[in-house]
């Protein structure tokens, strides 16, 4: 009787190990296929169980890296999309042999560029016109509002950024609202309308397009061109996109 015991539990002890699996009720058959982590968790996850096994790095993989797209990029460092959408190209804003410029300019953020009536004004960038004046009707003494530019245009460059030019002596034919203009092509001609007190000047102002019309104090200008300028005189191609953006960003447009 002890010896049929014996053998009684001997053999439920074999069935139970035949048909019960691991502690943890996983297969643990040796032909089971490898589970990979993901490469961002590969620092916190314990090793798979055939962690013996060859491995295949998914974060060599040809499909893994493609599936990154440059908008997804541009998200992830906190960037706005105008500044990784397109490379464009920058222009000094007149083509003169000629010319200054201020660092600092009184009141707000912009700057006068200092060139002969007459000279060329051209846009900064590929871009649609926004809006033009064509007409000075600004009144000596009055108080600081959109009449101060005189004859002006207003560009929506491709990148995202607003540029503005006033005091001009003419506006070029053809530059009008809706109208897709080129870097470098000519919008009109230096002169001392508006307030200029009577020197021939360009007003340079960058600014984000918040209203696109009709808001002339972001218009005239919310960050410092000088040292965009200075890049673009010297045929450098330095991009206010990011101070534009973070001036929207901290000023939600409030100027």
């Amino acid at each position: 009787m002890r010896l049929l015991r014996t053998l009684s539990g001997l053999t439920v002890l074999a069935v139970c190990l035949a048909g019960c699996g691991s502690p943890t009720g996983g297969d643990v058959s040796v032909g089971a296929t490898p589970q990979f982590v993901e490469p961002s968790a590969t620092s916190e996850a314990a090793p798979a169980p055939s962690a013996t096994a060859p491995s295949q790095p998914a974060a060599t993989s040809p499909s893994a890296s493609a599936s990154v797209s440059p908008s997804a990029s541009a998200s992830a460092t906190g960037s706005a999309t105008i500044t990784t959408a397109k490379k464009v190209k920058y222009v000094f804003p007149v083509k003169a042999s000629n010319v200054d410029w201020h660092t600092t300019h009184s009141k707000y953020k912009a700057t006068d560029i200092f060139a002969d009536c007459g000279e060329s004004v051209v846009a900064t960038t590929s871009g649609v016109i926004l809006e033009i004046s064509l007409k000075d009707v600004y009144v000596k003494g009055s108080p600081d509002g959109p009449n101060n530019g005189g004859l002006s245009v207003s560009l929506l460059g491709d990148d995202g950024v607003r540029y503005y030019g006033s005091h001009l002596s003419k506006v070029q034919t053809g530059i009008k609202k809706g109208v897709r203009v080129t870097a470098g092509q000519l919008l009109g001609k230096v002169g001392k309308t508006g307030n200029a007190n009577g020197v021939c000047h360009l007003h340079y102002g960058i600014s984000a397009p918040c209203a696109k019309v009709g808001d002339w104090k972001v218009r005239r200008g919310v960050v410092w061109p000088y040292s965009y300028l200075a890049s673009w005189r010297k045929g450098g191609s330095k991009s206010p996109v990011a101070a534009v953006v973070a001036w929207k960003k901290s000023s939600n447009c409030k100027a």
